[in-house]
């Protein structure tokens, strides 16, 4: 899937998702919902769920002019890019990526438990889609034949160049060619005649 010509392919809408600056993580108990303001979302926009080639991110755009606010990419499932809260199933912390790879942690969340079930989901699939992608090219790998090119015992082959013929065989090596001049003699380059006499005078 990688190696193909990757081109954007739409997951997930959804028309309304609300965006949270978050405190830092503390100990190992991980994100909680309720250390955020819920009531006052930092930001509320539209959320696109979109698949380049086998890379997927969340696009968060404005809901009238489609203008994108941030992206997160996902790289895999539980990982840092994308987790879930610990108290509650419709919100999760993201990591926004820019262009120029600055990062930062995010929560966002749904008034509608379904849509963030509709996104975990559409998440969880298209990991699945990928790996079944990479299994069935490593099976298709594995199943085609080799091609065995090497001499076997006491093949040769022919080659002809002009009216002189080669043959080749497993236990010598092709032998160049005895090319000899027009003049019948050795490949050497025939002598050419002397100058003439300085003496000669060049007649007009």
């Amino acid at each position: 899937m990688a190696g193909e010509s990757a081109y954007e392919l739409v997951l997930l809408v959804k028309p309304e998702v609300f965006i949270y600056k978050i405190p830092p993580l503390t100990g190992n108990k991980g994100y909680k919902a309720a250390d955020w303001k819920l009531d006052s979302p930092d930001w509320v926009g539209r959320l696109r769920l979109i698949s380049i080639g086998d890379k997927l991110e969340i696009r968060l755009e404005d809901k009238t002019s489609g203008e994108l606010f941030a992206k997160a990419p996902i790289g895999q499932l539980n990982s840092v890019d994308y987790e879930s809260v610990s108290d509650s199933s419709r919100y999760f912390v993201v990591r926004l990526r820019s262009d120029n790879a600055q990062t930062a942690f995010v929560g966002i969340g749904f008034a509608d438990r379904a849509d963030s079930f509709d996104l975990n989901v559409a998440i969880q699939d298209h990991f699945k889609a990928v790996k079944k992608c990479d299994d069935s090219a490593e099976d298709n790998a594995e199943t085609v034949p080799k091609l065995d090119l090497s001499f076997k015992e006491g093949q040769t082959i022919t080659v002809n160049i002009g009216k002189k013929t080669i043959t080749s065989n497993n236990n010598s090596s092709c032998a160049v060619p005895n090319l000899r001049t027009s003049l019948g003699g050795s490949s050497a380059m025939p002598l050419l005649p002397p100058p003439p006499a300085s003496g000669n005078k060049i007649r007009k």
